[in-house]
């Protein structure tokens, strides 16, 4: 039997030996280095008595330092919860319920702006700096796996785009099962990603999901991460010489746009990973042009990890061939036929086992040993996956619902739109109707009587928009998604 996680992160950091894994801030970390600091953070951490079932934050970077850490609370078998930067004091203190320990790089200050940390005298149990943690002896002895299986590993936050995040939680043994750090378990089109990880680019925080799931996946691909703090596009991908890297929508976008004003060499560059939301089939035919084959689309939730991940080689707007358990659901939970649309249910080995704290939300979602995505979309006859809404996304019509992905994937078709989004508007005659938000493509000027044509010929009347903004861009959450709340607010 494999030994719990993250016994297998230890050995893939024992096989490195001398060999770099780190580069950050000019330094160039090893394998053996970065088990040494780990080894540190196991003992400092352990002096403050964490240890099974106690809760963790990480209010850190991208530095080997915050990685150790990480690794190290999960050796104590405690829960880490992760602090991404962007979020307000409000929502960090609600993330922060039940965590006994603070674990920081960040100096800490009340109401700091963008500070990583949070206030230190709202009484909330014991700050350590990560320094202090990484100055304690190292006994040279590997780490004992402390973790239970059905603990909880750590508490993974949603987006907050629909309100206050929710916090999914994910046991050990789903981490064991996880497949980053597991070669044998890649999928395909991972194993395609993975052959291109040489120099992975980390930014933001490791304990993000996104960013540690890949960081992983580059260590046990034998590559290095490479730290950039911000990550100024294109050019920290220039100055690293990135092979690899996550992005938004969004930044892709600007990236592109970039190149074609002014190109850099991105020589080096062979995959961007595309997450937190669709990419549009013109959008991502336009970065191929640009960039060349280099971005995979992947598809996965806070609450199942990966679904299922486009290569540069499928079709635009495809998803792929899920590599996990996947069923398309008709509203009264019957399975429908490929090329049909419904809800999307999933089952990973990753997976979450509900929502902290929150039993009626969890039994809403996590169903039968199954994940309500609340994302449609249909499998076509070769097993491959087509988003093509959201359940909750809708505008209702004169009692009649509709959702808003096939109106915004048709206007984002148009040759006078780059971008796509549409949201509901009260309407005295019919309840509701249609507002769209609509970034122009270069040079062009959408028309609102074309857009109504168009979407009348197609979806008709009733999903046809009534008001038409032009933006420059799209409000975007702290996690990097379309704000709908902020544009419907502003319309």
């Amino acid at each position: 039997m494999a030994e719990q996680f993250p016994g297998p992160v230890l050995d893939l950091l024992d096989a490195a030996g001398d060999r770099t894994v780190f580069e950050h801030a000019g330094e160039e970390v090893s394998g053996a280095r970065l088990l040494g600091m780990v080894r540190r953070a196991v003992g400092g951490l352990g002096k403050h008595g964490v240890g099974p079932g106690d809760g963790v934050a990480m209010l850190l970077g991208v530095g080997p330092g915050a990685f150790a850490a990480i690794l190290a609370t999960h050796v104590l078998g405690a829960r880490v919860v992760g602090v991404r930067p962007g979020l307000t004091e409000a929502q960090r203190e609600h993330l922060l319920r039940d965590v006994a320990v603070r674990v920081t790089d960040r100096p800490e200050g009340p109401g700091t702006p963008g500070n990583h940390g949070t206030p230190g005298n709202h009484g909330a149990g014991l700050v350590l700096a990560l320094d202090e943690l990484l100055s304690a002896p190292d006994d040279g002895v590997r780490p004992r796996v402390r973790a239970r299986p059905g603990d909880v590993a750590r508490l993974l936050h949603t987006s907050g785009s629909t309100g206050v995040p929710k916090a999914c939680a994910q046991t050990y043994a789903a981490m064991t099962a996880g497949w980053a750090h597991r070669p044998e378990a890649w999928p395909p089109a991972v194993r395609a990603l993975a052959g291109r990880m040489d120099r992975f680019l980390v930014f933001g925080t490791l304990a993000s999901q996104v960013m540690m799931e890949y960081g992983l996946l580059a260590l046990a691909a034998g590559g290095t991460l490479v730290t950039a703090d911000p990550p100024v596009l294109p050019d920290a991908l220039v100055r690293y010489r990135a092979t690899a890297s996550v992005i938004t929508v969004a930044r892709l976008t600007k990236l592109v746009a970039a190149q074609r004003a002014s190109p850099v060499d991105l020589g080096s560059l062979r995959a961007l990973m595309v997450s937190g939301s669709p990419l549009e089939p013109g959008r991502l035919r336009e970065a191929a042009e640009v960039l060349g084959p280099v971005v995979f689309h992947g598809y996965g939730q806070t609450e199942t990890g990966m679904i299922s991940m486009a290569t540069p080689e499928e079709p635009a707007g495809s998803l792929g061939v899920p590599p996990v358990d996947l069923e398309i659901r008709d509203p009264s939970g019957l399975p429908v036929p490929p090329g049909t649309d419904g809800e999307l249910f999933v089952r990973t080995p990753a997976q979450g086992c509900g929502y902290w704290r929150e039993p009626a939300l969890s039994a809403e979602v996590f169903t039968g040993g199954w994940v309500r995505t609340r994302d449609l979309g249909r499998l076509d006859a070769s097993g491959r996956l087509w988003l093509t809404g959201r359940v909750r996304d809708v505008i209702i019509v004169n009692a009649n619902v509709y959702y808003a992905g096939p109106v915004e994937r048709l206007l984002a078709g148009h040759p006078s739109v780059a971008e796509a989004y549409v949201v509901a508007v009260p309407d005295d005659s019919t309840g509701e109707a249609v507002h769209a938000f609509v970034v122009p493509a270069a040079g062009r000027a959408p028309d609102l009587g074309e857009l109504r044509a168009l979407v009348t010929a197609e979806l008709g009347g009733a999903c046809a928009p009534t008001r038409l903004t032009l933006i420059d861009e799209v409000p975007l959450t702290a996690a990097g998604k379309p704000d709908k709340r902020r544009l419907a607010a502003g319309g």
